[in-house]
């Protein structure tokens, strides 16, 4: 293809803005049961859902009458309207069924991580002050060993989905018993919260993320404009608690089709489930492409697109050749969804390591450190308004007078934009390490870390992987005196295993006599702990059992 002059790129990118404003002046407000219930009525007899693994599936019709019994259910339970409700569950159809069911009745869903330990479960549990919880048999040896339990919390409020065990109060299938699908009518807005969703925070805990109704309306419509058609089937292999598994569902609800949903992520049977349930749409792991490129697999598919989350150009590329289908990159968060995204129209561009231009609903602004807007071409925070984002933290009122400038809320991302519109990720402000797509807060690990009474300080910081992106690295400083031995380290990973998801657990351990500082504010200065030519020397390797 001949390269395109400027003047017929800025025609293209303009062309692109002006379907995002028809799409932006098309849209009808509606909330996630509206949603339900409509596509019952259009698509009433299409698989909506596809468990395959579990063998369970349900049409449109069967997952709004399911939602509607749920919804009943929940209510004679004494569920009301803006209670939360904490649930933790792993990818079966139950899921969305009660995802669906809580929306209708008013109340508020708190996804629990799978993974999580108690003391994050009652962390997550006391800081909404959720007043009931629905359990999956798997995970009750963890959530009911909690210490302290949850104040606003009792047994009696507790639904667990599989076999009653004790102090459970009831389980779920008992909870439908009596129940009928009648409709709810809860008086239900678009700017009544659904979801609290909790995502890693900079400041020790994680943050809930208060997303309204019309926050999955918008971002849902976001995610459909992404197709360059409707497809019939899509793949999602994330947990049903992570935002992303939900996004994806109703974006195959946008578009009336059937969401397969795996069990969780396997690279090994990745492509295996494209080619069984003859996939259309997915988002492709990079990790996966990689091995995929290495053992040479791929073949015919039935794809024909990818979402591609911040892959390189080159993997792009190697994808695109062997794949041969349209990929599209965005950028997003749990705060706004999607801020930029690659207009289908542009695939061209898609190779470029650009994640876009504006993406429907969303204003954006890239600001200097001292809030007046950046030069183009030039890299700045950038700043996100518009339609739909989050509320706001739940209960963190410091946290969001700091997160927000009027309408605009700070990202803490770094991007670049050119003359087009066309935006470039460049890196982050935030103290975060990003490990297999898990976000993790450096300071959370921090904190737990430091409760040891021999370690003095301790700094967490990422370091590059070829697998999964990063993986999290700690630099401990011990008290003055102390020596470190084989005791001292199996206490940090017995300590970060028991306090930490499996995902944040540190897996370089390196100890060293003093930690970096800044001479006027005495900041640990992690760029120089980073900035080794090999980070991973002289550390004790968690996962290989051995020092490096």
């Amino acid at each position: 293809m001949l390269p395109r002059t400027d003047s017929q790129q800025q025609e293209r990118v303009t062309n692109a803005l002006r379907k995002i404003q028809a799409l932006e002046a098309a849209y009808e407000t509606i909330t996630i049961g509206q949603l339900v219930s409509e596509r019952a009525r259009t698509h009433g007899s299409s698989i909506a859902i596809d468990v395959f693994e579990q063998g369970m599936r349900a049409t449109y019709s069967e997952m709004d009458r399911a939602s509607n019994k749920c919804a009943q259910a929940l209510r004679l339970f004494g569920v009301r309207k803006h209670d939360r409700v904490g649930v933790m569950l792993p990818n079966r159809i139950e899921y969305p069924i009660l995802w669906f069911a809580i929306a209708k009745l008013g109340a508020v869903m708190v996804p629990i991580d799978m993974r999580y330990t108690p003391r994050e479960i009652e962390y997550v549990l006391s800081d909404t002050q959720a007043k009931f919880a629905v359990v999956d048999e798997t995970a009750w040896p963890v959530f009911s060993v909690m210490d302290p339990w949850p104040q606003y919390f009792t047994n009696e409020r507790i639904v667990l989905v599989g076999q009653l065990s004790a102090g459970a109060a009831t389980t779920f299938d008992d909870l439908l018993k009596g129940a009928d699908d009648s409709v709810v009518d809860e008086g239900i807005r678009s700017d009544d919260l659904l979801t609290i969703q909790y995502t890693s925070g900079t400041t020790g805990f994680p943050k809930g993320c208060m997303l309204t109704h019309d926050y999955w309306g918008i971002s849902s419509c976001q995610e459909a404009s992404g197709d360059e058609q409707p497809y019939q089937s899509y793949l999602c292999t994330n947990s049903f608690s992570y935002g992303d598994a939900r996004q994806y569902f109703l974006r195959s609800y946008r578009q009336g089709g059937t969401l397969y949903l795996a069990p969780s992520l396997n690279p090994a049977r990745f492509v295996g489930w494209l080619k069984q349930h003859r996939i259309e749409w997915c988002a492709f792991p990079e990790l996966v492409a990689r091995q995929v490129e290495t053992s040479g697999e791929g073949g015919v598919t039935c794809l024909r697109q990818t979402l591609n989350w911040g892959w390189s150009p080159y993997s792009v590329r190697q994808f695109r050749k062997r794949f041969r289908v349209r990929t599209q990159d965005a950028y997003g968060m749990t705060e706004i969804w999607l801020g930029t995204q690659m207009p289908s129209n542009l695939d061209e561009m898609s190779e470029s390591g650009s994640v876009g231009i504006r993406a429907p609903f969303r204003n954006l602004l890239l600001m200097n450190e001292d809030g007046t807007p950046t030069d183009i071409g030039e890299v700045g925070e950038l700043w996100v308004s518009g339609r739909g984002i989050f509320k706001g933290y739940w209960n963190r009122p410091e946290v969001n007078a700091a997160s927000f400038n009027g309408e605009w809320f700070k990202t803490g991302d770094l991007l670049r934009c050119d003359k087009f519109g066309f935006h470039w990720l460049v890196g982050r402000t935030k103290d975060m390490i990003r490990r297999s797509g898990d976000n993790i807060a450096a300071r959370e690990v921090e904190a737990v870390i430091r409760e040891i009474s021999e370690i003095a300080d301790v700094a967490a910081i990422p370091v590059p992987h070829a697998d999964c992106g990063e993986e999290v690295k700690i630099c401990v400083e011990l008290k003055e005196g102390l020596a470190p031995d084989d005791l001292l380290l199996q206490r940090i990973l017995e300590k970060a295993r028991a306090e930490l998801a499996v995902f944040k657990v540190p897996r370089y351990i390196a100890f060293i006599p003093k930690l970096p500082r800044t001479t006027s504010s005495n900041k640990v200065l992690k760029r120089e702990l980073m900035a080794v030519s090999d980070p991973r020397a002289g550390t004790y390797d968690a996962e290989k059992k051995r020092w490096r």
